[in-house]
């Protein structure tokens, strides 16, 4: 059964939560998921609600225009969507494969509700991997010279295939801002308990430094490398007897994990960011 999602953020005051349950009930939905946080640092009231499409009194095709009026007279913000909607995903990566196939995998299980028509890398070794997979391979090599090109026609392919988000399942490029000021709908995943070990390596480093945890942070992209919004983390024990080796193995479980638990938070609408951080109503 279709659901609508309404995530909206907007100044606290009394009364805000049955304000918008009342304006749901007044139209006949039928509230499966209400969930609320108030920042005390920021004075912000954020809120998730999901209700029954069938049976609600305004047409779908009119909805988004009552939130916007509902938004503007809480003097906030608001997002609609639904649950029957199916994005167009684009997963961008390098040489590894094991974030890249497991949610292909997912994908095909229909553990993730998403399209994946494209699949971009700057190496060539991954196509036969996704040759089973319904998805355009596009090797793009990337080198310092001519990288604007190389992102100029990346940006065209997103166009061509109507992506409304891309993944960065260990695609080993910055994006430059530019990429980032005409498509800024990403989710990176690091191979670091963010904001820990920034950068390349972080598994060697970590090493070095005899860390008894390592982690892996999925996260939105911005201009501040590895610095976006943060979605999940997952964490693996290591020990004195593991050697960086051991430490890359381990971290491509929880990169996986930590992934496919963000990709499928932010898929079903439970993600809010604000002020640089995020709220998850999971």
């Amino acid at each position: 059964m279709t659901t609508v999602i309404l995530q909206l953020i907007c100044p606290d005051r009394p009364g805000l939560v049955s304000e918008l349950s009342s304006w749901i009930f007044d139209n006949r939905g039928n509230i499966r998921h209400a969930d609320h946080h108030t920042d005390e640092g920021t004075n912000l009231f954020l809120s998730r609600l999901e209700w029954d499409l069938d049976g609600f009194q305004i047409p779908r095709e009119k909805i988004s225009v009552e939130i916007e009026c509902l938004a503007n007279s809480l003097r906030g913000k608001a997002q609609l969507h639904f649950s029957d909607e199916m994005p167009n995903v684009a997963i961008f990566v390098s040489q590894q494969s094991h974030c890249l196939l497991d949610l292909l995998g997912r994908v095909s299980n229909n553990e993730l509700r998403m399209n994946v028509p494209l699949i971009i890398s700057n190496h060539n070794y991954l196509k036969d991997l996704c040759s089973q997979f319904n998805a355009q391979y596009m090797y793009i090599p990337v080198h310092t010279e001519s990288k604007i090109i190389s992102e100029k026609i990346i940006l065209d392919l997103l166009a061509d295939f109507e992506i409304d988000l891309v993944v960065l399942a260990k695609y080993m490029q910055v994006l430059s801002p530019n990429f980032l000021n005409s498509f800024s709908n990403i989710i990176n995943i690091h191979h670091s308990f963010l904001p820990a070990f920034k950068g390349a390596k972080p598994y060697h480093r970590a090493w070095e430094r005899g860390v008894k945890l390592i982690g892996a942070t999925a996260h939105y992209v911005t201009e501040d490398l590895d610095d976006g919004p943060i979605i999940d983390q997952a964490i693996a024990h290591v020990s004195h007897r593991d050697e960086v080796d051991d430490l890359i193995r381990k971290g491509r479980d929880i990169e996986r994990i930590a992934l496919a638990r963000a990709l499928r938070f932010h898929l079903r609408r439970q993600v809010m960011v604000y002020q640089g951080r995020t709220a998850i109503f999971a």
